[in-house]
């Protein structure tokens, strides 16, 4: 569960971390690079897809400015995910309620 999310710091489990991080249903990957900072391509996800979720949240950063590419959105269609993408704020709020309900992954952008 996240229990905080603040511009740049997300909390989660009572650890804190300052840079962008997947959550998966059983480990955290914390420090995720995206190939263009601002993008989310299918690529910065290929570890995520592999996983046996149902659900797939994606917080586009503090003001929504990481854009999610259209191949992202085709490869969770085929996969049939629940696929939520929201301003990490919004993201937060929307992961806390899923993650008792589908298995699901999170990706957040923390900053901008």
């Amino acid at each position: 569960m996240i229990q905080g999310y603040t511009f740049g710091a997300m909390v989660i489990d009572g650890q804190e971390y300052s840079a962008d991080v997947v959550i998966f249903p059983q480990r955290i990957q914390s420090t995720w690079w995206r190939k263009e900072g601002h993008k989310l391509c299918l690529m910065d996800l290929e570890d995520v897809l592999k996983e046996d979720i149902e659900a797939l949240v994606i917080g586009t950063g503090f003001f929504g400015l990481m854009k999610v590419e259209p191949d992202v959105l085709a490869a969770a269609r085929a996969k049939g995910l629940v696929l939520h993408i929201e301003k990490t704020p919004k993201a937060v709020q929307v992961f806390n309620q899923l993650i008792s309900q589908k298995k699901t992954a999170g990706a957040f952008h923390l900053t901008c």
